[in-house]
């Protein structure tokens, strides 16, 4: 397909002219614009290219392939369950929602044979990536364990949503990190985005999503600490990519630090323990806490072990 920018265009990113014209999502274009199948005046650009008035655009949107996402009868913890919502304490290790190379054995799998039929966000009802994540009003990493809330219906999905993004939801996390920082506690303030030299990876980049994180020493170890952090953000990877920024990485991090055979944990000794929020129909106050599993109890313990 070809087109040619006009004047209310001039100065947008050429990802977005292109979604906006197709209707394909951003993660999409930039993956057609990285192989060369997008080009401006005929020439490669990068996704943040600032398109020109009179620029002629050339461009091939290959559609992934569909995934199906299916039932699975899996067993998951469910600590709170009503008609509007569940509460989750996903084990580390589980993929909260199906995404190529995953496509089963995920926690949305686990949940369409609990529940049924899912919610899906309206605002984004016509990307099938969103259809992969139907109920869910945030993720953990696969490797994360710890509480998740879970819409069932339209109405519950759509006021978390927005309580999420008013920053109405409180989530905490205890974490293990190498390294005892000087301050007690602080606040991390570092926009996140695509690590520009790996895709698998997230960073702190001009540009990036805003994120903001608070951390606090909930006891020192020996070269390690068990810290608790409070986000005001959601971002991918956000207090792993962080903290590895400060100096003091997640242990057993595979991404940003490195993993040692003496601790039992599948990934980063990370876990989301507690949850607030109002509920979305009768607006009372929801509480929830849950304790690591065992395997970040024993990293834990080694910590305090001299070696």
């Amino acid at each position: 397909m070809q087109h040619t920018i006009e004047s209310q265009e001039s100065g947008t990113r050429i990802d977005v002219i292109i979604a906006r014209i197709t209707g394909a999502s951003r993660s999409l274009v930039s993956d057609a614009i990285k192989r060369g199948d997008v080009r401006v005046n005929g020439e490669t650009v990068k996704p943040s290219h600032p398109a020109e008035l009179g620029d002629t655009v050339t461009f091939e949107i290959q559609q992934r392939p569909k995934l199906e996402v299916l039932p699975e009868s899996i067993e998951i913890p469910i600590l709170f369950e009503d008609d509007d919502l569940l509460v989750i304490d996903k084990p580390a290790g589980m993929v909260t929602h199906p995404a190529p190379g995953a496509t089963s054995g995920t926690l949305v799998n686990a949940l369409l044979a609990h529940v049924g039929k899912l919610p899906v966000a309206q605002r984004l009802s016509g990307d099938h990536d969103t259809a992969l994540r139907a109920g869910l009003v945030h993720r953990l990493d696969r490797d994360t364990s710890g509480l998740l809330v879970v819409a069932k219906n339209d109405e519950a999905l759509t006021k978390l949503g927005k309580a999420m993004m008013r920053r109405h939801i409180t989530r905490e996390y205890l974490g293990l990190i190498h390294g005892i920082p000087e301050h007690t506690r602080g606040m991390l303030d570092g926009p996140i985005g695509r690590d520009p030299h790996n895709r698998l990876k997230y960073t702190i980049v001009d540009g990036g999503k805003p994120a903001i994180t608070h951390y606090e020493i909930r006891e020192p170890l020996i070269k390690a600490a068990e810290l608790t952090f409070r986000l005001e953000t959601g971002r991918t990877h956000q207090i792993r990519v962080h903290m590895a920024a400060l100096g003091y990485p997640i242990v057993n991090d595979p991404v940003y630090g490195k993993t040692e055979p003496r601790f039992m944990l599948p990934g980063q000794a990370l876990h989301a323990w507690r949850l607030s929020f109002w509920h979305p129909r009768n607006n009372a106050k929801m509480s929830f806490e849950t304790e690591p599993p065992a395997e970040y109890i024993a990293a834990k313990e080694l910590l305090r072990t001299p070696q």
